[in-house]
C-alpha cells in the first residue's frame, strides 16, 4: 500500500533504518558486531550506565516487582511516585510536580488540559513535534512566532485578547543547541498575564547547575509558569515530569489525558529516577566535564571551519550542504567508527549531522572525531 511513498523516500535520500545496540548506552556502542563511539546519544551526563542507578532500579524490582497493573488513580503508583514527585518540585523550586510517561506524552497531555478552544497559544517555530501535537491537539488558536524573535512573539500576543494566553518553547532546541530567550520571553508573559510553558527536556540535568533553564537565567517559578521536563536525557533514567504551582498539577492530575489513562511507569523506574536525581545533586563533576568536552569540541570543529550554527549546549548541530551530502559525511563517520547520523527532513528543515557530546567521552574519542571530519574535508 506505500511501496510508492517509500521508493520516493529512498529516492530523496529521507528513507530512514533501525538499528539494535548489542551493549549497553555509553561513550561507545556495539551493533552489526563493530564497536562505534557513539556521538548522537542524550545521556549528556552518563548516568545510563552509572551503578548507583542500575542498582536502585534492581532493589525497587525486588520490593515492588516490575509491571504497575494499573493508572496511578487506579492504585499503580507507589510511595516512590509520590516520592520522585517531592524531590522534582524541590529541585525545581515549585510548589509541586507531577510524573508522566514520557516527555511525548506529557506535552500531548498537558497542552491540551490547559488550553482549549477560546484561547491562544503562541509557539516558538521550531519547537518540538510534541508540542506541536499538543497544540493541534488543545483544539486553542496557535500563532507561530519566528525563532527566539521576542518582537516578533511580543507584536503577536499583543493583538490576541484571547480568554487565556499560554507562551510555549522549548529551553534548548534539540536540532539546534540553542536556547530560548527566556528572561525576555518571561517579562512579556508577565506584561501580558500569558502562562509560560517551557518543555525544558534538554535543560534538566544540562543548565542552571542541573537545575535547568529558569535557574540558568536567574528566574524565580511562580503560578505563571509551568516547567515539562523528562528523566531519559541527562538524569539516565525514563519518564517525565510538570513542575507547577499546586492548582497547576491538581488540574492535570483530573484532565490530562496521557496521565488520566497510562498505566503507571514501573516503581523500579521510578527508584532509578530518584537515584538519578540525588546523583545530580551531590555531585558536580560530571556536569563540569559536560562543559568542559561540549568547549574542546566545539572548539575543533570551529578550529577546521565547520559551521555549526548558534549552539550554546552540548548538542551541536553540523551543516555542510544538501541532503546528499549530509548523508556522505554520516556515512564517512560510520566507515571511521563513529556514529552521528545524518538528521533530514521532515525531522528538520534543513539537514545536519546532529553531534552531542557527553561527560563520559574521553580526550581520545573528541580528538577521533575531529581528525575524522578534518578528513572528510580533505
Amino acid at each position: 500500500m506505500f511501496e510508492r511513498e517509500l521508493e520516493d523516500l529512498k529516492k530523496r535520500n529521507l528513507v530512514r533504518r533501525l538499528i539494535s545496540r548489542t551493549s549497553a548506552q555509553g561513550p561507545t556502542i556495539w551493533f552489526g558486531g563493530r564497536e562505534y563511539v557513539n556521538f548522537s546519544s542524550n545521556d549528556y551526563l552518563g548516568f545510563a550506565g552509572r551503578p548507583e542507578i542500575t542498582e536502585s532500579l534492581k532493589d525497587a524490582a525486588d520490593t515492588y516487582g516490575f509491571g504497575s497493573g494499573a493508572s496511578r488513580l487506579l492504585a499503580g503508583g507507589t510511595n516512590l511516585h509520590s516520592e520522585l514527585e517531592r524531590e522534582v518540585a524541590e529541585f525545581k523550586t515549585t510548589e509541586s510536580s507531577l510524573l508522566f510517561n514520557s516527555g511525548y506524552g506529557a506535552n500531548t497531555g498537558i497542552i491540551p488540559a490547559l488550553a482549549s478552544s477560546g484561547d491562544a497559544i503562541f509557539s516558538d517555530e521550531l519547537n518540538h513535534a510534541s508540542i506541536i501535537d499538543g497544540c493541534r491537539l488543545s483544539r486553542a488558536k496557535t500563532f507561530v512566532f519566528r525563532h527566539r524573535d521576542v518582537h516578533h512573539l511580543e507584536t503577536l500576543i499583543s493583538r490576541e485578547p484571547a480568554r487565556r494566553r499560554f507562551v510555549i518553547t522549548d529551553s534548548v532546541f534539540s536540532m539546534d543547541g540553542d536556547m530560548a530567550p527566556l528572561g525576555e520571553i518571561h517579562e512579556i508573559c508577565r506584561r501580558y498575564e500569558a502562562l509560560l510553558y517551557i518543555d525544558d527536556a534538554h535543560g534538566t540535568g544540562v543548565l542552571g547547575e542541573g537545575r535547568g533553564a529558569l535557574s540558568h537565567f536567574n528566574i524565580m517559578p511562580d503560578g505563571g509558569v509551568v516547567q515539562m521536563g523528562t528523566f531519559s536525557k541527562a538524569l539516565g533514567s525514563f519518564g517525565a515530569f510538570a513542575a507547577a504551582g499546586s492548582v497547576i498539577t491538581e488540574w492535570l492530575i483530573n484532565s490530562a489525558r496521557s496521565f488520566v489513562f497510562s498505566t503507571a511507569l514501573p516503581a523500579c523506574v521510578i527508584s532509578a529516577s530518584l537515584a538519578a536525581v540525588h546523583l545530580l545533586k551531590r555531585d558536580s563533576n560530571p556536569l563540569k566535564k559536560l562543559w568542559s568536552n561540549r568547549e574542546v569540541l566545539i572548539g575543533g570543529l570551529r578550529s577546521i571551519d565547520y559551521d555549526t550554527r548558534g549552539s550554546e549546549t552540548p548538542i551541536i548541530p553540523v551543516r555542510i550542504g544538501d541532503v546528499a551530502e549530509t548523508v556522505r559525511l554520516a556515512g564517512f563517520l560510520l566507515q571511521n567508527g563513529i556514529y552521528a547520523p545524518a538528521i533530514r527532513p521532515p525531522s528538520v528543515r534543513e539537514p545536519r549531522i546532529r553531534l552531542t557530546v557527553s561527560a563520559i567521552h574521553t580526550e581520545d574519542h573528541i580528538g577521533m572525531l575531529i581528525d575524522i571530519m578534518r578528513r572528510f574535508r580533505g
